[in-house]
C-alpha cells in the first residue's frame, strides 16, 4: 500500500492533464460513432476504453517492475526519485500555460505510435460514416494510450520500476489508472457539460498540485542522496528544533557507541541521534510496525541501507563518521531524522548490559511519549496487599504501566510483578532501586527490601514511560 494510495492520488490529481491531452481524442476518434446511442450504448464505449488504458498501464507496470528487480535498486532510487520530480514540476508549469519552454520540454509521441493513432482514427471515421460503433476501436486505443508519452504516466511508470516487484509495479499503475479513470469517464460520457473556462482554471489549480508532487519526490530523492538541501533541513533552519530531546548514548564493552532507536507511526523516536564522532555507531532498532515505507533504514552519507524486521528489534552497525551531520531516512526516502556526530551529547561509561541513566518523568505526570497515557497527566494509582509479611503488587507493562504510582508501606519488604512486554515497554529499569529487567520473556518479579519513606522512580529501558514507587 506504499505505492497503491501515493499513485492513486496521483491519479486523481493530473486527470485533469488526462483531459487535455486525450479528452479530445477520445471524444472525436475512440467514441466516433456513439452520439447517437441510448445511454448503455454511449457509456459502454467509455468503460471499454478506461479498461483497455488500465490493462495497458498494467502490462506496462509489469514489465517495468521485473526490470527493475533485476537491476540494483537501491542505488539508483534516489536518481528515479529526482527524475520522476523533475518531470512532474516541468509538467506543472507547462499546465499553467504560462511557461512555454517548459509546455516545449514535455516528450512528444514517437512517430510509430503517431501512425497507430492515426489508423485508430481513420478505422473510427470509416466505421461512423457506415453507421457502425465496434469496441474494438475504443479498446486499441486505450491500449495504446498506455504508451503515450505523458509526463505524469512517465512518472509513475519511473515509481512502478522503483517498486522492484512486478507485482508492485503492476499494482502501481493499476492505482494510477484508476485515478485517472474518474474524470475521464465523466468527460468522455458527458464532454459538452464541461465548460472550456472551468477546465483553464482547474488545469492552472491542478498544476499547483502536481508541482506539490514533484516537489515531493525531488526531496525524497534529495534525502536518500543525503543532500544537505531538503525540506526538513530548510524548515529547521527557518523555525529552529523541535520534538523530543535527542537520543544519548553508551559505551559498548567493544568501544562501539550504542543508541536505541524506536520506529513507530512511520516515524523515528527520537528524530536526533547524538554520537561520538570517530567511533564505530550500533543503532539498536525498535521498530513497532509492519508499514512497508519502515522496512528499511539508510544513512546515505555513510553508505548504510538495512533492512528492519518488523514487530521486532534490528542491531544496525554504522561506521565512524567525522563531526557533522548525517541525514536519517527510510529506504523510500519518506522518513526524516538525523545523527548527529560529535555534537557533544551525553554519554553514559557503563557497557550497554548496564542500565542507562535514569531520567525523571516530567513534573506531575509519570506518563509516556509514546505509549498508554502518554500526555493525558493522569496517574493510576494502585496500592500493594500484605501476605505473609510481605506487600505484593502487579503492574500491567503491556502498554505503559498500570498502575503507573505504588504506594508501599514504609518497613516492610515488597515485591513487585511486571507483566510480559515488548517493544518500547520490553524493559523495566530504576536507578533508584538499582534493577533492569528484561520483560520480553515473560513476567518479571522484583523484590525490594524494606524501604524508607520517599518517592522512588521507575521507567522503560528507553526512558519514554516513566512510573513511581511512594512509600510512606
Amino acid at each position: 500500500m506504499e505505492l497503491f494510495l501515493p499513485m492513486l492520488a496521483l491519479g486523481l490529481v493530473t486527470s485533469v492533464h488526462c483531459i487535455s491531452m486525450c479528452g479530445p481524442m477520445v471524444v472525436t476518434y475512440a467514441l466516433k460513432g456513439s452520439e447517437d446511442a441510448s445511454p448503455a450504448g454511449r457509456i459502454a464505449p467509455n468503460l471499454a476504453y478506461q479498461g483497455a488504458k488500465i490493462v495497458s498501464y498494467m502490462l506496462v507496470g509489469l514489465l517495468l517492475g521485473t526490470v527493475g528487480s533485476a537491476l540494483d535498486l537501491d542505488a539508483i532510487r534516489p536518481y528515479v526519485l529526482v527524475l520522476a520530480g523533475a518531470f512532474m514540476v516541468v509538467l506543472a508549469l507547462g499546465m499553467t500555460g504560462r511557461f512555454p519552454w517548459a509546455a516545449r520540454l514535455t516528450p512528444r509521441p514517437p512517430r510509430v505510435l503517431v501512425r497507430a493513432l492515426s489508423a485508430t482514427r481513420r478505422r473510427a471515421s470509416d466505421d461512423a460514416a457506415e453507421g457502425r460503433s465496434s469496441l474494438a476501436t475504443p479498446v486499441t486505443f486505450g491500449l495504446l494510450t498506455g504508451l503515450m508519452p505523458c509526463a505524469p504516466l512517465m512518472a509513475a511508470q519511473l515509481s512502478a520500476a522503483a517498486s522492484g516487484s512486478p507485482v508492485r509495479g503492476a499494482l502501481a499503475m493499476l492505482a494510477f489508472g484508476l485515478g485517472t479513470a474518474p474524470l475521464m469517464l465523466g468527460f468522455g460520457t458527458a464532454s459538452s457539460l464541461v465548460p472550456r473556462r472551468l477546465r483553464e482554471r482547474a488545469m492552472v489549480a491542478l498544476a499547483v498540485v502536481v508541482l506539490v508532487f514533484g516537489v515531493t519526490y525531488l526531496n525524497r530523492g534529495a534525502m536518500l542522496l543525503g543532500s544537505p538541501v531538503t525540506l526538513q533541513a530548510a524548515r529547521a533552519a527557518v523555525l529552529g528544533g523541535s520534538g523530543p530531546a535527542p537520543a544519548g548514548y553508551t559505551i559498548a564493552d567493544d568501544g562501539a557507541a550504542e543508541v536505541r532507536l524506536t520506529i513507530a507511526g512511520v516515524r523515528f523516536s527520537p528524530d536526533v541521534v547524538d554520537v561520538p564522532a570517530d567511533t564505530p555507531v550500533r543503532l539498536i532498532v525498535d521498530r513497532q510496525e509492519s508499514n512497508p515505507c519502515s522496512d528499511q533504514l539508510a544513512v546515505p552519507q555513510l553508505g548504510v541501507l538495512a533492512d528492519l524486521a518488523p514487530n521486532q528489534t534490528t542491531v544496525v552497525d554504522l561506521p565512524p563518521a567525522p563531526a557533522g551531520r548525517y541525514t536519517l531516512t527510510c529506504g523510500m526516502g519518506m522518513m526524516a531524522g538525523a545523527i548527529r556526530s560529535g555534537s557533544g551529547g551525553a554519554a553514559s561509561d557503563a557497557a550497554q548490559s548496564d542500565p542507562p541513566a535514569f531520567g525523571a518523568p516530567p513534573a506531575g505526570s509519570p506518563s509516556c511519549a509514546c505509549c498508554a497515557n502518554s500526555g493525558t497527566g493522569e496517574s493510576i494509582e494502585g496500592e500493594a496487599t500484605i501476605s505473609d509479611g510481605i506487600q505484593r503488587i502487579t503492574i500491567d507493562a503491556t502498554n505503559g504501566y498500570n498502575p503507573n504510582v505504588v504506594r508501599l508501606a514504609a518497613g516492610v519488604p515488597a515485591e513487585i510483578t511486571f507483566t510480559q512486554a515488548s517493544g518500547c515497554m520490553a524493559q523495566v529499569m530504576s536507578e533508584d532501586l538499582d534493577f533492569f529487567e528484561d520483560l520480553t520473556s515473560g513476567p518479571k518479579t522484583v523484590p525490594l527490601p524494606a524501604l524508607e519513606p520517599g518517592e522512588y522512580g521507575f521507567s522503560c529501558g528507553m526512558q519514554m514511560v516513566f512510573g513511581r514507587i511512594v512509600v510512606q
